[in-house]
Protein backbone atom coordinates (compact mmCIF):
# COMPACT_ATOMS: atom_id res chain seq x y z
CA UNK A 1 0.00 0.00 0.00
CA UNK A 2 1.14 3.43 -0.64
CA UNK A 3 2.56 5.65 2.25
CA UNK A 4 1.92 8.98 2.63
CA UNK A 5 3.70 11.85 4.61
CA UNK A 6 1.42 14.67 5.37
CA UNK A 7 2.89 17.78 6.92
CA UNK A 8 1.01 20.28 8.67
CA UNK A 9 3.39 23.37 9.76
CA UNK A 10 2.42 27.06 11.14
CA UNK A 11 4.93 29.62 10.60
CA UNK A 12 4.44 33.27 11.54
CA UNK A 13 5.95 35.89 9.39
CA UNK A 14 6.51 39.40 10.29
CA UNK A 15 5.95 42.54 8.20
CA UNK A 16 6.53 41.08 4.64
CA UNK A 17 5.73 40.81 0.59
CA UNK A 18 7.66 37.44 0.24
CA UNK A 19 5.23 36.27 -2.69
CA UNK A 20 3.35 39.93 -5.10
CA UNK A 21 0.86 39.77 -7.59
CA UNK A 22 1.15 41.71 -10.77
CA UNK A 23 1.21 44.27 -9.37
CA UNK A 24 3.37 44.13 -6.58
CA UNK A 25 0.81 43.83 -3.95
CA UNK A 26 1.19 40.77 -1.60
CA UNK A 27 -0.71 37.96 -2.55
CA UNK A 28 -4.28 37.27 -1.21
CA UNK A 29 -6.48 34.69 -0.79
CA UNK A 30 -10.44 34.71 0.08
CA UNK A 31 -11.45 32.65 3.00
CA UNK A 32 -14.21 31.68 5.22
CA UNK A 33 -15.67 34.98 4.00
CA UNK A 34 -12.36 37.29 4.72
CA UNK A 35 -9.34 37.90 3.18
CA UNK A 36 -6.38 36.10 3.94
CA UNK A 37 -2.04 36.25 3.11
CA UNK A 38 -1.03 33.70 0.73
CA UNK A 39 2.25 32.28 -0.23
CA UNK A 40 1.74 30.77 -4.02
CA UNK A 41 3.37 27.06 -3.59
CA UNK A 42 4.94 27.63 -7.04
CA UNK A 43 6.97 30.76 -4.70
CA UNK A 44 7.77 28.03 -1.55
CA UNK A 45 8.71 25.26 -4.46
CA UNK A 46 10.92 27.53 -5.96
CA UNK A 47 12.78 28.83 -2.82
CA UNK A 48 13.05 25.33 -1.25
CA UNK A 49 14.74 23.85 -4.60
CA UNK A 50 17.08 26.57 -4.56
CA UNK A 51 18.50 26.88 -0.76
CA UNK A 52 21.01 25.95 0.64
CA UNK A 53 19.73 23.42 2.27
CA UNK A 54 18.59 20.77 -0.52
CA UNK A 55 21.81 21.92 -2.14
CA UNK A 56 23.99 20.31 0.83
CA UNK A 57 22.12 17.85 1.25
CA UNK A 58 21.56 16.78 -2.34
CA UNK A 59 24.46 17.78 -4.48
CA UNK A 60 24.87 16.32 -7.31
CA UNK A 61 21.28 14.98 -7.39
CA UNK A 62 20.17 18.24 -8.44
CA UNK A 63 18.45 19.13 -12.05
CA UNK A 64 18.83 22.64 -13.54
CA UNK A 65 15.21 24.27 -14.64
CA UNK A 66 15.78 26.48 -17.90
CA UNK A 67 14.74 27.49 -21.27
CA UNK A 68 18.13 28.82 -22.00
CA UNK A 69 19.92 25.33 -22.24
CA UNK A 70 20.62 25.80 -26.38
CA UNK A 71 22.24 28.90 -25.38
CA UNK A 72 24.92 27.13 -23.05
CA UNK A 73 25.35 24.70 -25.57
CA UNK A 74 26.05 27.48 -28.22
CA UNK A 75 28.73 29.22 -26.15
CA UNK A 76 30.14 25.89 -25.13
CA UNK A 77 30.74 24.63 -28.83
CA UNK A 78 31.89 28.06 -29.38
CA UNK A 79 35.10 27.77 -26.74
CA UNK A 80 35.70 24.95 -28.24
CA UNK A 81 36.50 26.68 -31.54
CA UNK A 82 33.01 25.87 -33.45
CA UNK A 83 32.46 27.98 -36.00
CA UNK A 84 29.20 30.49 -35.23
CA UNK A 85 26.83 29.22 -37.83
CA UNK A 86 27.93 25.61 -36.94
CA UNK A 87 27.34 26.52 -33.42
CA UNK A 88 24.30 27.61 -33.70
CA UNK A 89 22.72 24.98 -35.77
CA UNK A 90 24.32 22.09 -33.78
CA UNK A 91 23.23 23.98 -30.18
CA UNK A 92 19.73 24.20 -31.86
CA UNK A 93 19.21 20.62 -33.17
CA UNK A 94 20.59 19.60 -28.95
CA UNK A 95 18.17 22.11 -27.11
CA UNK A 96 14.89 21.20 -29.82
CA UNK A 97 15.20 17.63 -27.84
CA UNK A 98 14.22 19.58 -24.50
CA UNK A 99 11.10 21.36 -26.46
CA UNK A 100 10.47 23.50 -29.58
CA UNK A 101 12.53 26.20 -29.70
CA UNK A 102 11.31 29.97 -29.58
CA UNK A 103 12.83 30.79 -32.90
CA UNK A 104 14.04 33.92 -34.21
CA UNK A 105 13.84 36.63 -37.12
CA UNK A 106 16.75 36.28 -39.21
CA UNK A 107 16.27 40.25 -39.87
CA UNK A 108 16.02 41.05 -36.18
CA UNK A 109 18.65 38.97 -35.62
CA UNK A 110 21.68 41.35 -37.66
CA UNK A 111 20.20 44.53 -36.40
CA UNK A 112 19.12 43.85 -32.58
CA UNK A 113 21.29 45.42 -30.51
CA UNK A 114 20.73 44.26 -27.30
CA UNK A 115 21.92 41.40 -24.82
CA UNK A 116 21.16 39.05 -22.17
CA UNK A 117 23.22 38.65 -19.30
CA UNK A 118 23.38 34.78 -18.18
CA UNK A 119 24.06 33.89 -14.65
CA UNK A 120 27.57 33.67 -14.80
CA UNK A 121 27.82 36.88 -15.69
CA UNK A 122 28.59 36.33 -19.87
CA UNK A 123 26.22 37.72 -21.89
CA UNK A 124 24.70 36.98 -25.91
CA UNK A 125 22.45 39.24 -28.43
CA UNK A 126 18.80 38.95 -27.32
CA UNK A 127 18.08 38.23 -30.64
CA UNK A 128 20.47 34.74 -31.08
CA UNK A 129 19.66 33.89 -27.53
CA UNK A 130 15.88 33.63 -29.32
CA UNK A 131 17.09 31.52 -31.60
CA UNK A 132 18.19 29.04 -29.12
CA UNK A 133 15.71 29.38 -26.01
CA UNK A 134 13.27 26.75 -25.51
CA UNK A 135 9.58 27.33 -25.46
CA UNK A 136 8.62 25.82 -21.93
CA UNK A 137 11.33 25.76 -18.86
CA UNK A 138 13.00 22.20 -19.43
CA UNK A 139 13.83 20.53 -16.10
CA UNK A 140 17.01 18.53 -16.88
CA UNK A 141 18.46 16.34 -14.79
CA UNK A 142 21.94 15.69 -13.98
CA UNK A 143 22.74 12.49 -16.43
CA UNK A 144 20.99 14.40 -19.24
CA UNK A 145 23.84 17.22 -18.37
CA UNK A 146 26.19 15.18 -18.04
CA UNK A 147 25.09 13.77 -22.35
CA UNK A 148 24.39 16.95 -23.66
CA UNK A 149 28.54 17.91 -22.20
CA UNK A 150 29.93 14.97 -23.99
CA UNK A 151 27.92 15.31 -27.35
CA UNK A 152 29.05 18.52 -27.21
CA UNK A 153 32.84 17.93 -26.84
CA UNK A 154 32.23 14.76 -29.58
CA UNK A 155 30.65 17.31 -32.52
CA UNK A 156 33.51 19.76 -31.57
CA UNK A 157 36.41 17.46 -31.82
CA UNK A 158 35.04 15.69 -35.05
CA UNK A 159 33.55 18.73 -36.77
CA UNK A 160 30.12 17.20 -37.29
CA UNK A 161 26.41 17.71 -36.18
CA UNK A 162 25.07 15.22 -33.46
CA UNK A 163 23.27 12.42 -35.45
CA UNK A 164 19.65 11.20 -34.49
CA UNK A 165 21.00 8.37 -32.17
CA UNK A 166 23.00 10.85 -30.44
CA UNK A 167 19.94 12.84 -29.91
CA UNK A 168 18.70 10.77 -27.50
CA UNK A 169 19.37 12.22 -24.52
CA UNK A 170 16.66 12.31 -22.29
CA UNK A 171 16.49 9.87 -19.67
CA UNK A 172 13.04 7.88 -17.93
CA UNK A 173 15.30 6.95 -15.56
CA UNK A 174 17.67 9.57 -14.03
CA UNK A 175 18.99 10.58 -10.44
CA UNK A 176 17.33 14.27 -9.69
CA UNK A 177 16.08 14.66 -6.61
CA UNK A 178 13.99 17.42 -7.46
CA UNK A 179 12.52 16.07 -10.36
CA UNK A 180 11.78 13.21 -8.37
CA UNK A 181 9.70 15.49 -5.40
CA UNK A 182 8.04 17.83 -7.73
CA UNK A 183 7.56 16.32 -11.40
CA UNK A 184 8.38 17.37 -14.91
CA UNK A 185 6.62 17.99 -17.84
CA UNK A 186 7.92 17.71 -21.47
CA UNK A 187 4.49 18.51 -23.63
CA UNK A 188 7.04 17.87 -26.48
CA UNK A 189 7.96 14.26 -24.97
CA UNK A 190 5.16 12.75 -22.65
CA UNK A 191 7.51 9.51 -22.45
CA UNK A 192 10.10 11.69 -20.39
CA UNK A 193 7.29 13.32 -18.01
CA UNK A 194 7.64 12.32 -14.49
CA UNK A 195 4.51 12.50 -11.66
CA UNK A 196 5.31 14.74 -8.64
CA UNK A 197 5.55 12.93 -5.32
CA UNK A 198 5.54 16.05 -3.56
CA UNK A 199 2.15 17.41 -3.55
CA UNK A 200 2.71 21.29 -1.96
CA UNK A 201 -0.95 23.67 -1.19
CA UNK A 202 -0.46 27.44 -1.05
CA UNK A 203 0.17 28.84 2.69
CA UNK A 204 -2.67 30.59 3.81
CA UNK A 205 -2.62 33.03 6.69
CA UNK A 206 -4.82 31.62 9.56
CA UNK A 207 -6.04 34.91 10.42
CA UNK A 208 -7.56 37.86 8.40
CA UNK A 209 -5.25 39.95 7.32
CA UNK A 210 -5.08 44.09 6.68
CA UNK A 211 -2.27 44.92 3.68
CA UNK A 212 -0.76 48.02 5.03
CA UNK A 213 1.45 50.74 2.76
CA UNK A 214 4.81 51.34 3.82
CA UNK A 215 5.94 55.17 2.46
CA UNK A 216 9.69 55.73 2.53
CA UNK A 217 12.47 58.28 1.45
CA UNK A 218 16.27 57.96 0.55
CA UNK A 219 18.69 60.38 1.51
CA UNK A 220 21.17 62.00 -0.97
CA UNK A 221 24.50 61.57 1.00
CA UNK A 222 26.53 64.30 -1.39
CA UNK A 223 22.97 66.87 -0.86
CA UNK A 224 24.65 69.45 1.77
CA UNK A 225 21.39 70.69 1.90
CA UNK A 226 22.08 74.04 1.53
CA UNK A 227 19.10 74.90 -1.20
CA UNK A 228 17.08 71.43 -1.64
CA UNK A 229 16.46 70.23 1.69
CA UNK A 230 13.90 67.17 0.53
CA UNK A 231 14.49 63.14 -0.17
CA UNK A 232 17.05 61.95 -3.27
CA UNK A 233 14.24 59.31 -3.36
CA UNK A 234 10.75 59.02 -2.66
CA UNK A 235 8.65 55.41 -2.93
CA UNK A 236 6.32 53.04 -1.30
CA UNK A 237 5.55 49.30 -0.57
CA UNK A 238 2.98 47.05 0.97
CA UNK A 239 3.04 44.65 3.50
CA UNK A 240 1.36 42.19 5.81
CA UNK A 241 2.08 40.10 8.54
CA UNK A 242 0.70 36.61 9.46
CA UNK A 243 0.90 33.21 10.89
CA UNK A 244 0.70 30.82 7.42
CA UNK A 245 -0.41 27.43 7.70
CA UNK A 246 1.28 25.02 5.14
CA UNK A 247 -0.14 21.52 3.97
CA UNK A 248 2.61 19.50 2.44
CA UNK A 249 2.05 16.12 1.38
CA UNK A 250 4.40 13.11 -0.08
CA UNK A 251 3.86 10.28 -1.80
CA UNK A 252 7.12 8.11 -0.32
CA UNK A 253 6.52 5.30 -2.90
CA UNK A 254 6.32 7.56 -5.45
CA UNK A 255 9.30 9.36 -4.49
CA UNK A 256 11.04 5.53 -4.62
CA UNK A 257 9.91 4.60 -7.85
CA UNK A 258 11.08 8.42 -9.51
CA UNK A 259 14.33 7.54 -7.99
CA UNK A 260 14.54 4.06 -9.30
CA UNK A 261 14.28 2.46 -6.00
CA UNK A 262 17.44 4.25 -4.21
CA UNK A 263 16.11 4.32 -0.77
CA UNK A 264 19.00 5.92 0.97
CA UNK A 265 18.96 9.24 -1.84
CA UNK A 266 15.02 9.10 -1.47
CA UNK A 267 14.74 9.36 2.18
CA UNK A 268 18.01 12.20 1.77
CA UNK A 269 15.30 13.79 -0.36
CA UNK A 270 12.57 14.06 1.51
CA UNK A 271 14.67 15.01 4.79
CA UNK A 272 16.19 17.83 3.25
CA UNK A 273 12.21 18.76 1.54
CA UNK A 274 11.08 18.71 5.21
CA UNK A 275 13.89 20.88 6.79
CA UNK A 276 13.35 23.24 4.00
CA UNK A 277 9.76 23.83 4.32
CA UNK A 278 10.69 24.55 8.23
CA UNK A 279 13.46 26.76 7.82
CA UNK A 280 13.62 28.50 4.56
CA UNK A 281 11.34 31.61 3.75
CA UNK A 282 10.60 32.99 0.34
CA UNK A 283 12.81 35.55 -1.09
CA UNK A 284 10.63 38.66 -1.63
CA UNK A 285 11.81 41.55 -0.51
CA UNK A 286 13.96 40.28 2.08
CA UNK A 287 16.17 42.78 1.94
CA UNK A 288 13.71 45.79 2.59
CA UNK A 289 11.90 43.18 5.78
CA UNK A 290 14.13 40.58 6.53
CA UNK A 291 11.49 38.37 7.26
CA UNK A 292 12.95 35.01 7.76
CA UNK A 293 11.58 32.96 9.75
CA UNK A 294 11.35 29.03 11.59
CA UNK A 295 8.11 27.02 11.57
CA UNK A 296 6.89 27.28 15.28
CA UNK A 297 4.68 24.20 14.81
CA UNK A 298 5.12 21.11 12.62
CA UNK A 299 2.23 18.03 13.21
CA UNK A 300 3.67 15.04 10.74
CA UNK A 301 1.71 11.99 9.69
CA UNK A 302 2.33 8.97 8.69
CA UNK A 303 0.17 6.08 6.99
CA UNK A 304 -1.58 4.65 3.87
CA UNK A 305 -5.02 6.39 4.08
CA UNK A 306 -6.28 8.90 1.45
CA UNK A 307 -4.35 11.95 2.72
CA UNK A 308 -6.65 15.21 3.49
CA UNK A 309 -5.64 18.83 4.52
CA UNK A 310 -6.45 20.08 7.94
CA UNK A 311 -7.19 23.50 6.43
CA UNK A 312 -10.51 23.43 7.55
CA UNK A 313 -9.39 24.44 10.80
CA UNK A 314 -8.93 28.06 9.60
CA UNK A 315 -12.43 28.30 7.83
CA UNK A 316 -13.13 30.88 10.62
CA UNK A 317 -10.18 33.28 11.27
CA UNK A 318 -8.26 32.84 14.34
CA UNK A 319 -8.32 35.61 16.70
CA UNK A 320 -6.12 34.77 19.43
CA UNK A 321 -7.88 35.96 22.14
CA UNK A 322 -8.04 32.89 24.39
CA UNK A 323 -4.22 32.21 24.49
CA UNK A 324 -3.13 34.14 21.64
CA UNK A 325 -2.67 33.76 18.29
CA UNK A 326 -0.04 31.10 18.10
CA UNK A 327 -1.53 28.74 20.92
CA UNK A 328 -4.76 28.96 19.36
CA UNK A 329 -3.88 28.17 15.97
CA UNK A 330 -2.04 25.01 17.18
CA UNK A 331 -4.90 24.13 19.54
CA UNK A 332 -7.41 24.65 16.24
CA UNK A 333 -5.10 22.77 14.29
CA UNK A 334 -4.66 19.77 16.55
CA UNK A 335 -8.33 19.94 17.64
CA UNK A 336 -9.68 19.13 13.96
CA UNK A 337 -7.47 16.31 13.65
CA UNK A 338 -8.54 14.81 16.43
CA UNK A 339 -12.40 15.13 15.19
CA UNK A 340 -11.34 14.55 11.74
CA UNK A 341 -10.09 10.88 13.42
CA UNK A 342 -13.62 10.24 15.60
CA UNK A 343 -15.37 10.71 12.51
CA UNK A 344 -13.57 8.79 9.88
CA UNK A 345 -11.21 6.94 12.17
CA UNK A 346 -7.13 7.61 12.14
CA UNK A 347 -6.13 9.08 9.03
CA UNK A 348 -2.27 8.02 10.17
CA UNK A 349 -0.44 4.82 11.56
CA UNK A 350 1.51 6.93 13.22
CA UNK A 351 2.51 11.09 14.18
CA UNK A 352 4.97 13.40 15.79
CA UNK A 353 4.95 16.78 16.65
CA UNK A 354 7.32 19.77 17.10
CA UNK A 355 6.22 22.97 19.12
CA UNK A 356 8.58 25.88 19.97
CA UNK A 357 6.12 27.28 22.02
CA UNK A 358 6.45 24.17 24.83
CA UNK A 359 9.79 23.60 23.52
CA UNK A 360 8.95 20.40 23.00
CA UNK A 361 10.07 17.88 20.22
CA UNK A 362 12.95 18.68 17.79
CA UNK A 363 13.08 18.91 13.77
CA UNK A 364 15.33 16.07 13.80
CA UNK A 365 12.91 13.89 15.37
CA UNK A 366 10.58 14.91 12.98
CA UNK A 367 13.49 14.07 9.76
CA UNK A 368 14.22 10.33 11.91
CA UNK A 369 10.37 9.90 11.49
CA UNK A 370 9.92 10.77 7.93
CA UNK A 371 12.44 8.55 6.83
CA UNK A 372 11.10 5.35 8.54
Amino acid sequence: MTCFIQLHLLTSYPPANLNRDDLGRPKTAMMGGDIRLRISSQSLKRAWRTSEVMESALKEHQGIRTKLMGVEIFKALKEKGVKDKAAQEWAQKIAAVFGKLEGGDKKAEETEQAEIVLADGSSVPKALAKTLAIRQLAHISPEERAAIDALVAAVAERGNGPTDDELKLLREKHTAADIALFGRMLADAPRYNMEAAAQVAHAISVHKIAIEDDFFTAVDDLNKRLEDVGAGHMGETEFAAGLFYLYLCIDKDLLLENLGGDKELANRALAALVEAAATVAPTGKQNSFGSRAYASFILAERGSRQPRSLSVAFIDPVKGRKNGMLKDAIEALTATRDKMNKVYGACADACADMDTDKGEGSLKAILDFVKE
